[in-house]
């Protein structure tokens, strides 16, 4: 039967666009921005920590930052019944 691995992901700021060809021996590189110098990393859960200490050795990365996604709540469908949002008098209504 297929099993699904594990993976986590790292957002990876760096300095030069040439850590990039690195980065590919590390995990999976799924989303890179030129512009604002960051890359989405996807590295399998087991090796999760070694692969952050490694990544952020390499020259020139600035730093490196787990995912908020896995702290995510998925069953999470209204904020206002958590009190993580309450809506304003400029809000328009139900």
């Amino acid at each position: 039967m297929f099993n699904l691995t594990k993976r986590r992901s790292l957002i990876v700021y760096y300095s030069g666009h040439r850590v990039l060809r690195n980065l590919h021996h590390y995990g999976q590189l799924r989303y890179t921005s030129k512009h604002f110098h960051y890359a989405v990393l996807y590295v399998n859960q087991d090796s999760y920590e070694d692969v952050k200490k490694r990544i952020q050795h390499l020259r020139s990365i600035k730093r490196v930052v787990d995912s908020a996604r896995p702290d995510l709540d998925p069953t999470l469908t209204d904020l206002e019944q958590t009190g993580l949002y309450k809506q304003h008098d400029e809000d328009d209504y139900k």
